[in-house]
C-alpha cells in the first residue's frame, strides 16, 4: 500500500487529504479558504503569491507529518509549465504577475518530492479507465472560473509551456463594454459563465429588471452562488434565464471543440455546475441543440454531456492516481515532477 499527501488549490477553497493507492480513496480531507484574491481582494499579485506559498507550506507540511507520507502531489488552479512554474492564476491572484516557481519553492521548503500539475489535468486522471481503450473526452470545470482539459490517446493535450485547457479565457464577447475577467481581460467565457460570472450576471439582471427579480425566489436573500444554484435547480425562471445566457456561450465553445477535434464526450464538474446538478446538463444540452453539432443526430447530442462525480475530490483523487502511475512507471510522477502540466 502506498499513500500520498495531495492538495487541491482552487480559487476559493484549498483542500488537503491523504490518498491511498490500494483503495483509490482519499481520507483526512480538510478544507479552508485559499489565501488568494477571493479572501484578500485588491492586494498586489506578489503579496498574494507569498500568501498562497506560505499557506501551502504550512498546510502541506502539517499534513505530511500527520500522514507519515514522503511525496506531495498538488493540483493547482492555473497553467503549470514543464519546469513547475505557474505563469498565471487568474482565479487565485488575478492579473498575471511574474511566473511563480511553485514546485521548487515547495520542494526547498518542505524537503520532499513535489509533483505539481494543473487542477484539471489532475482531475482528468479521475476519469481515465486504467488499461482500457479510453474514449477521448473533455473535462470542464465550472466553479470560481472555467477551465478544461482534453484527454486523448493516454495523455492530456497541452503545450510544454502549459498552454491549453484555458477555455475560460476564450473571448466570447469582443465588445469594448464586455464584463471584466479576473485576469484583467474582458468578455472571457469564465467572466460570463462561471459561478462568479453567473452571480455577477444575476446582480446585473436584478438591477435591470427589478420587477422580474422581485418575483424570483432569490428576492430578499443574499444573491450568491449557493442561492443562485439552488434557484436554478428549482426551476426559478429568473435564475434559469441568467444561466441560459451564460450557457449559450459555453455551448458555443463545446461545438467549436467538437468541430475542431471531434470530441464527443464532455464531463462537467466544479462546485457551481455540480450544485445546479442535472438541470445544468439539461440547460447546456438544450443550448447545444439550438446551435447544432455538424454531423450529429439529436440523440447523439443528448449523449454528449454528463456530470462528474458529485463531490469536490476530483483534484485530490486525480493527483493521487497520477502519483501512483508515476511510481509504477506508467506516468511522469517522479521526484520534483511537473507532469501533465
Amino acid at each position: 500500500m502506498t499513500t500520498y499527501t495531495v492538495v487541491d488549490v482552487g480559487g476559493t477553497t484549498l483542500r488537503v487529504g491523504r490518498y491511498d493507492s490500494a483503495t483509490d480513496r482519499v481520507d483526512d480531507v480538510r478544507r479552508m479558504p485559499t489565501e488568494g484574491m477571493d479572501r484578500y481582494p485588491g492586494e498586489p499579485v506578489p503579496v498574494l503569491q507569498r500568501r498562497v506559498v506560505g499557506q501551502l507550506v504550512e498546510v502541506a507540511g502539517a499534513a505530511l507529518a500527520r500522514h507519515g507520507t514522503r511525496h506531495l502531489g498538488i493540483a493547482f488552479a492555473g497553467p503549470v509549465d514543464a519546469a513547475g512554474r505557474v505563469p498565471a492564476a487568474p482565479t487565485v491572484w488575478g492579473r498575471r504577475g511574474d511566473p511563480l516557481p511553485l514546485r521548487d519553492l515547495l520542494r526547498q521548503r518542505l524537503g520532499v518530492p513535489v509533483t505539481l500539475v494543473n487542477d484539471l489535468t489532475a482531475a482528468a486522471w479521475r476519469y481515465v479507465e486504467p488499461g482500457a481503450d479510453q474514449e477521448a473526452f473533455c473535462l470542464i470545470t465550472v466553479s470560481s472560473g472555467i477551465g478544461n482539459k482534453v484527454f486523448r490517446s493516454g495523455e492530456v493535450l497541452l503545450h510544454p509551456d502549459g498552454h491549453g485547457g484555458e477555455l475560460g479565457h476564450w473571448t466570447c464577447d469582443p465588445s469594448p463594454q464586455a464584463v471584466p475577467c479576473d485576469c484583467g481581460g474582458r468578455g472571457h467565457l469564465g467572466a460570463i459563465a462561471s459561478g462568479r460570472g453567473a452571480v455577477a450576471a444575476a446582480r446585473r439582471a436584478a438591477a435591470a429588471d427589478p420587477s422580474g427579480f422581485a418575483r424570483s425566489m432569490l428576492a430578499g436573500a443574499e444573491l450568491d452562488a449557493v442561492a443562485l444554484a439552488a434557484a436554478a435547480r428549482a426551476g426559478d425562471p429568473f435564475a434559469t434565464g441568467v444561466l441560459r445566457d451564460g450557457l449559450r456561450h459555453l455551448a458555443t465553445a463545446l461545438t467549436a471543440i467538437f468541430a475542431a477535434i471531434g470530441i464527443r464526450r464532455y464531463v462537467i464538474m466544479g462546485g457551481f455546475a455540480l450544485a445546479v446538478g442535472p438541470r445544468y446538463v439539461t440547460l447546456l444540452t438544450e443550448a447545444l441543440h439550438r446551435l447544432g453539432c455538424f454531423g450529429l443526430t439529436p440523440t447523439e447530442i443528448d449523449e454528449m454531456v454528463a456530470l462528474g462525480e458529485p463531490d469536490d475530490d476530483h483534484g485530490l483523487i486525480g493527483a493521487g492516481r497520477l502519483l501512483t502511475a508515476g511510481e509504477s512507471g506508467d506516468g511522469d510522477g517522479g521526484e520534483g515532477a511537473a507532469c501533465g502540466f
